[in-house]
C-alpha cells in the first residue's frame, strides 16, 4: 500500500501552483537539453506562454529531448507554421450565451470555472480563446444559475475551463450547494489535468465535498502518456474512487507523443491500473499554432484497430473527433480502415 503524508500534500498542492517553471530556458535546462533546442524553438513562448509545474518536470527524462511529456510542454519553432485548416477558434465556441458558458450539447453545458490552467500544453484547442471575457466569481454566476433554470432539459454541468480544480475547495462547495438547489441536474463532470500535473490538489476536503453530494461526479482525466502516472496519481484516484467518484480519461493523439500502438496499449493498462477508465481518444482539434502534432485520421483508425487487437475492448477508447456547430463529439468509424 503507498503510505503518502496527507498533511503534506494538502498545505503543499497551492505552494506547487505558485512555484510552476515559465522559462522555456529554465525547463531546458533543468532537463540538461540546453545542446537540443535553438532560440527559434525557445522564441514560440510568445504565441503561448510557458506553464509547468514542477511535479510534472519531474517525471521527464533527463537528457531526452523527445521525452513524451516534454514534448506536450515546450514552445517549438513549427508552432510559427501557418497550416491550412487551422484557425484560433477551431471549435466555434468564442460566442457564450452567458459569460464562462458554453451550450453546445442539449442536455449539458459547460461552465469555465476557472479560466487558467496549472500546466499549458501546447496543442490546447482554447490556447486561442477570450478568458478575459469569460471569467466568473460567486456574483456573475447567477446569470448561470438563471440560464439552468430556464433550461429543464439541461441535466448534466460540466466544468472546464481552464482548470476547474484551481478553484479552491471552498469554492466547488459552494457551486455544489448551487447547483443541488436545481431539482434537474443530476450529474457535475469534472474535466481536470490537475490531479496529474499537481497530484496534491485532490484534498480530503474536496473528496468530503463530493461524497457528500447528491450529485453523481465524474472526473474525466486529461493523460496523454503512460510516464504521466505514477504513485502519487494512483493514491489520488484511490481517494477519489472512494469518494464515489466515477473515474475516467480523455487522450488527445499526439504526433511523437503517442501516436504508436504500444503507447496507447501501455495507457490504457497503467490507467486501469489507477482504476480510471479510458473514455475518449480524439484526434487533434486544428488549432493554429499545433498542426505537427496532427495525426491522420487513416492513421488514427490503423492504431485503434491495432490496440483492438491486444486489449479487451472496456480498456480501448472511442476514437472521436469534435467537429464546431456539431450537437455532439463524432465517433470514427473504424471500419473505413485500408488496412
Amino acid at each position: 500500500m503507498i503510505q503518502i503524508n496527507e498533511v503534506n500534500l494538502h498545505t503543499n498542492w497551492q505552494k506547487e501552483l505558485a512555484n510552476v517553471v515559465t522559462c522555456p530556458e529554465t525547463l531546458i535546462k533543468m532537463l540538461g537539453l540546453e545542446a537540443h533546442f535553438s532560440a527559434k524553438d525557445l522564441a514560440a513562448k510568445r504565441l503561448f506562454p510557458l506553464r509547468v509545474p514542477r511535479p510534472f518536470v519531474n517525471k521527464m527524462r533527463h537528457g531526452d529531448p523527445q521525452d513524451p511529456l516534454l514534448l506536450q510542454v515546450l514552445p517549438m519553432h513549427q508552432e510559427f507554421i501557418a497550416a491550412r485548416g487551422f484557425s484560433k477558434d477551431p471549435l466555434e465556441e468564442q460566442d457564450a450565451p452567458v459569460p464562462g458558458l458554453l451550450h453546445k450539447y442539449r442536455s449539458r453545458v459547460l461552465l469555465m470555472l476557472k479560466t487558467g490552467c496549472a500546466v499549458n500544453c501546447r496543442y490546447c484547442f482554447r490556447r486561442h480563446f477570450p478568458y478575459q471575457d469569460n471569467q466568473v466569481n460567486k456574483r456573475t454566476l447567477e446569470p448561470v444559475f438563471d440560464y439552468l433554470v430556464a433550461h429543464p432539459e439541461i441535466n448534466e454541468v460540466i466544468l472546464s475551463g481552464g482548470d476547474p480544480l484551481m478553484a479552491k475547495d471552498d469554492m466547488i462547495a459552494w457551486l455544489l450547494e448551487k447547483l443541488e438547489q436545481l431539482p434537474q441536474i443530476k450529474r457535475l463532470r469534472i474535466h481536470s489535468r490537475l490531479p496529474i500535473v499537481i497530484p496534491a490538489r485532490i484534498t480530503p476536503e474536496l473528496c468530503d465535498h463530493l461524497a457528500q453530494s447528491r450529485l453523481k461526479t465524474i472526473l474525466v482525466n486529461h493523460i496523454n502518456h503512460k510516464n504521466e502516472i505514477d504513485e502519487h496519481f494512483t493514491h489520488a484516484m484511490s481517494k477519489l474512487k472512494q469518494a464515489g467518484v466515477t473515474l475516467l480519461n480523455q487522450t488527445v493523439l499526439l504526433r511523437g507523443v503517442n501516436d504508436n500502438p504500444q503507447a496507447l496499449i501501455e495507457l490504457s493498462e497503467a490507467l486501469f491500473d489507477s482504476d480510471v477508465l479510458p473514455y475518449y481518444l480524439h484526434l487533434l482539434d486544428k488549432v493554429e499554432g499545433a498542426s505537427h502534432f496532427d495525426v491522420a485520421e487513416e492513421e488514427a483508425i490503423a492504431l485503434v484497430g491495432n490496440i483492438l487487437e491486444t486489449l479487451p475492448g472496456f480498456l480501448v477508447p472511442t476514437l472521436v473527433r469534435e467537429i464546431g456547430g456539431k450537437p455532439s463529439k463524432t465517433p470514427i468509424d473504424l471500419r473505413l480502415s485500408k488496412t
